[in-house]
């Protein structure tokens, strides 16, 4: 069990250290504007990286299935345990939706790719494609309504939706995929270029990002609202995604790759819906940082004891 945790300390860790850090440390000394970088994450590189993921992906249709079924089963579990805590510790309205979306909403996309990547492999990395597509669409639909909570417009969410243009890459994967077409060899090239920027453009963005909130200073917040929604993130979603999977039928990686990214740290876009609609951001972002440095300790335990 030892060498297997400094394996992986050693073998993914670190490796993602070197991009957070240096995000962190531009954030701090040259104040890093993050807004282009997220623009072109969004626009250009999550885009490629899905469909180079896509197109190129063994993907069985029973994995497809088996992910489906875990990621609706995981969001409505970790949605009644967060609705059930807030009624028991008497949570206002905007901390108990600060809570569904930090128990909700995981960082799968960010900083959960480049984890499955460095620990799973390229295998690991296709079966996590599924998912990250859910969860892209299910953040804009879904965590916009537990942000909103009454001021919920279906017709803004979805129209969100569709703005995203890594729906649109992940729908011609699709396509091209049923008709058994390919695109061509010198484009396919262009796009799996582009796609290997996406790990270290957005883990040195996310680094910046803790930076900013580190150097924010502290809002008073309902001190009972941020140990519990910690706990939620750290302990009680790897525990219920360990049952859920427990109970799914599906291969050994596959188990790995979904129990892991539904044990990623808080995800960054918590914020941006928190702040949107006034979901208690102060101790929103404050979870983002610590579930994220945390992350850096406990998640290597995760992934030492599926290895073993």
């Amino acid at each position: 069990m030892f060498s297997s945790l400094l394996s992986t300390m050693l073998g993914v860790m670190v490796p993602l250290a070197v991009p957070v850090t240096a995000g962190a440390l531009l954030g701090r000394y040259q104040r890093l504007d993050t807004k282009p970088l997220l623009t072109l994450y969004l626009y250009f590189l999550s885009p490629a990286m899905l469909l180079d993921t896509l197109t190129r992906a063994s993907i069985k249709p029973g994995d497809i299935y088996v992910t489906v079924a875990f990621t609706l089963l995981n969001l409505v579990l970790m949605r009644l345990l967060a609705l059930g805590l807030s009624r028991a510790l008497r949570l206002g309205p905007a901390d108990t939706a600060g809570l569904t979306l930090i128990s909700t909403l995981t960082n799968s996309v960010n900083y959960g790719l480049p984890v499955v990547l460095l620990a799973f492999g390229q295998a690991g990395m296709d079966k996590a494609s599924v998912y990250v597509v859910g969860q892209m669409i299910l953040a804009n639909t879904v965590g916009v309504y537990f942000a909103a909570r009454s001021n919920f417009s279906a017709r803004g969410a979805v129209r969100s939706v569709f703005s995203l243009p890594a729906i649109y890459a992940a729908a011609l994967a699709l396509l091209l995929r049923l008709t058994g077409l390919h695109l061509p060899a010198d484009l396919a090239k262009g796009v799996s270029l582009a796609a290997g920027a996406y790990s270290p453009v957005v883990l040195c963005v996310l680094g910046a990002q803790m930076m900013k909130v580190a150097m924010t200073p502290p809002v008073p917040a309902a001190r009972p609202a941020f140990y519990t929604g910690m706990g939620v993130r750290m302990l009680a979603a790897p525990l219920l995604a360990a049952g859920l999977l427990f109970l799914l039928p599906a291969d050994h990686l596959l188990l790995k790759v979904l129990f892991i990214l539904a044990s990623m740290p808080v995800a960054v876009n918590a914020v941006v819906l928190a702040e949107r609609f006034d979901a208690s951001p102060a101790y929103v972002s404050r979870c983002i940082l610590w579930s994220t440095l945390l992350s850096f300790l406990w998640l290597p335990l995760l992934i030492a004891a599926c290895s073993s």
